[in-house]
């Protein structure tokens, strides 16, 4: 991701992880997988970034915590114009998605606790000591086999 940002002095990867809070290992992968764009490197090596990678790091941030996946922001980064003129609709489309994978999940962990639920149901006197909750030793079997 870009942004036309005036370039200020370049930071270090350890810099940039102190002012965002994001750890360093995300940032290079951030970097390594194109999200994150560098100014190139210092003369003892170190990953330099502008100030465009705080505004690139507030969006991807932003992004996942919307449920967006990296592939889905390295996608809309991708197909957007200069101006951002085409990443409304995108977007559009992606939160859909992303409300579409959320609910399915709750979906999910609703049957969970329905499960959770019947068990304890099931199970209350063994649930509160009063009887084992399950007879029989699989490795003592095992032992005699």
């Amino acid at each position: 991701m870009t942004a036309t940002h005036p370039v200020s002095d370049p930071m270090t990867v350890g810099e940039l992880s102190r002012r965002t809070g994001i750890p360093i290992k995300t940032l290079r992968a951030y970097t390594d997988q194109g999200l994150v764009y560098t100014l190139g490197r210092s003369p003892s090596n170190y990953r330099l970034f502008t100030s465009d990678a705080l505004w690139c790091l507030h969006a991807i941030t932003t992004l996942r915590g919307l449920g967006l996946t990296l592939a889905e922001i390295r996608g809309l980064a991708d197909h957007a114009d200069a101006d951002g003129s085409t990443v409304g609709p995108r977007l559009a489309r992606l939160l859909a998605e992303s409300r579409r994978r959320l609910r399915a999940r709750l979906a999910d962990l609703q049957a969970m606790l329905g499960r959770i639920d019947a068990f304890e149901h099931t199970h209350q006197a063994e649930l509160a000591g009063h009887h084992p909750l399950w007879t029989g030793d699989p490795r003592a079997a095992r032992r005699t086999a």
